[in-house]
């Protein structure tokens, strides 16, 4: 089997960029299509960023700045 390197987290990589509930542009990248926060392995997300990527998309979702469902 070829063993595929992972690509490194974004938000490790640009230290300058903060996840916050209140960018819905940056948190929209990581829901699909019905709403759903996308699984780390898909987002290539690390584990730390990945827990605070999802309460911000929670928070965003109770102050209803973003939907809870896609469709």
């Amino acid at each position: 089997m070829i063993e595929r390197k992972s690509k490194p987290c974004k938000f490790c990589v640009d230290q300058d960029t903060e996840i916050d509930y209140k960018d819905i542009k940056t948190l929209q990248k990581y829901i699909n299509s019905y709403g759903k926060i996308d699984a780390r392995k898909r987002s290539g997300v690390c584990p730390k960023h990945q827990r605070k990527l999802s309460v911000a998309i929670k928070r965003a979702r109770i102050m209803a700045l973003m939907p809870f469902v896609g469709r």
